[in-house]
């Protein structure tokens, strides 16, 4: 993985996405004590980040193997991503989703024209269902973060980012599970921004990127369910994503999920985007951990939407006077 990587994604991507624009408000400037900048990709196609990924995989693939088809698993936002390019491509896409996904997040899958396949994320393991099912029907397996094509696709959110801000100094916060978004903004900061560094959020609990880059070695959450932030519940950095974090990336950082329901009712009101758990709890560091952030401006990737309307107003009933 390398500049010349990202941008030929890039190149691939455009036309095809949403160049995301980065959103203020003098009230988020006071409660964290600097400048802070929101990049909705709430706002991209499908509602998350994750359509670039998939986009920049599938088309990089030869036609002969798209046309046989392609597979991901996801809690939802990977699976949207990819099953909206296989559609717009026009090939067939099977997606392994967990039982517990959210039900809006299958509803669009299917929706988009995928073959969904459910699985218990607590007693079964989606890469032999996923293996399993491409090895029997010809598919191609496009991984949700540890796969080169993706992570590039990803990266193109740094490059918009250090367009705007080539020589500002600071962090840029990102929503991390696998790393496949924290690890291509580090590399598209470190070439085209280098004062601005990446740097992963995570749910408390579900920390393993933090204590991965912590300790050099690939730590392992010791479960998989019991956060409101399912799209960043993964079990582990990827051995792709990893070294790229540990390389380019400063410290972790952690939020509560009431901390993130906060972020999603303050974003509402600010800045009138809609986000979802897993996408709020890089602007829920920057606002509720400000000690433990580093220059004037801080950068919040708001890395998608798709949340299930009982808990977006859950958000809005606790927090929403806040």
């Amino acid at each position: 993985m390398n500049i010349d990587a990202v941008l030929a994604a890039a190149n691939r991507l455009e036309g095809h996405v949403r160049h995301t624009p980065l959103l203020s408000s003098p009230f988020f400037d006071e409660i964290a004590g600097r400048h802070v900048l929101v990049k909705p990709e709430c706002l991209q196609h499908t509602g998350s980040f994750k359509f670039r990924g998939a986009w920049s995989a599938l088309s990089a693939l030869d036609d002969a193997t798209r046309a046989a088809g392609v597979l991901a698993y996801s809690s939802g936002n990977h699976a949207q991503g990819v099953a909206l390019a296989a559609r717009r491509m026009g090939v067939p896409a099977v997606i392994i989703m967990p039982s517990d996904a959210p039900a809006l997040k299958v509803a669009n899958t299917r929706a988009f024209g995928s073959e969904v396949v459910l699985y218990d994320r607590d007693s079964e393991s989606r890469e032999e269902i996923g293996a399993a099912l491409a090895d029997e029907r010809g598919l191609t397996l496009i991984k949700p973060y540890d796969h080169p094509e993706v992570i590039a696709g990803q990266a193109s959110v740094g490059l918009e980012i250090a367009a705007e801000l080539p020589d500002t100094t600071g962090d840029v916060l990102v929503c991390c599970g696998g790393g496949g978004l924290t690890s291509g903004v580090a590399l598209a900061l470190d070439s085209r921004a280098p004062g601005l560094r990446a740097r992963p959020v995570e749910p408390e609990g579900f920390d393993d990127v933090a204590r991965s880059l912590r300790s050099g070695t690939i730590q392992r959450n010791d479960r998989q369910s019991g956060s409101i932030c399912d799209a960043v519940m993964t079990p582990a950095p990827g051995d792709l994503t990893f070294p790229i974090l540990h390389r380019l990336c400063g410290p972790g950082l952690t939020v509560s999920d009431d901390e993130a329901l906060h972020a999603m009712a303050l974003a509402f009101k600010r800045l009138k985007i809609v986000l979802e758990p897993g996408g709020a709890i890089a602007l829920a560091a920057a606002l509720f951990r400000p000690d433990q952030v580093d220059g004037d401006t801080v950068v919040c990737v708001a890395s998608g939407g798709n949340v299930d309307p009982a808990t977006f107003a859950t958000a809005l009933e606790r927090f929403g006077d806040a």
